[in-house]
């Protein structure tokens, strides 16, 4: 039997991500490139397209059912893309259930691009809820106010953009400052 015809069998013809029942395609998770039973999903067109960067989210709300899989590959995929959507309270949620065994989330972790997570000064992953202190001085744009170093920023959110993030700060201002910037508590 084929690979892809193993593939069809073991999703019963239908995405692996959000069961519609379209033409599929094997798609290799990464960083694997060949399409393997081990190593491959099958995914509906409009999945595909979207995989590496979710436009339509309230699509990707299947996730809620395809994280419980238990075919790790997509565990993998549905793990990659909540984190990517981790600003939607119910991506968060989603992502807060989920259990993976540790060498599946090792490979969940290890094919995400570096742009997909903000980490803090210490190349530690920041997430949504986290308190975090500001490194340095930093002045706001188009101000001349200064966001003094040693700034608690509570209860952060993660953003379209990882590279910042946002929370309350010096009574309940609101801000963003950029991850990099920021030390986790």
């Amino acid at each position: 039997m084929s690979t892809e015809a193993t593939l069809l069998e073991r999703c019963d013809s239908k995405c692996e991500l959000c069961a519609a029942d379209t033409k599929l395609n094997a798609y290799p998770v990464p960083p694997e490139s060949l399409v393997t039973v081990d190593y491959a999903a099958m995914l509906c067109d409009k999945c595909l397209a979207e995989i590496e960067d979710p436009q339509d989210i309230n699509h990707w709300r299947c996730l809620n059912d395809s994280m419980w899989s238990q075919v790790p590959q997509v565990q993998v995929l549905a793990w990659r893309q909540l984190t990517r959507l981790n600003s939607e309270s119910w991506a968060q949620d989603a992502l807060d259930m989920m259990y993976m065994e540790e060498d599946t989330k090792t490979w969940a972790m290890k094919g995400m691009s570096a742009d997909d997570k903000p980490f803090d000064c210490n190349g530690v992953e920041l997430k949504k809820g986290d308190d975090v202190t500001v490194i340095k001085d930093l002045p706001v744009k188009g101000t001349n106010q200064v966001i003094k170093q040693g700034t608690v920023i509570r209860g952060i959110s993660i953003g379209s953009d990882p590279k910042l993030v946002s929370g309350k700060a010096n009574g309940g201002q609101s801000m963003y400052v950029i991850a990099e910037f920021c030390r986790k508590k």
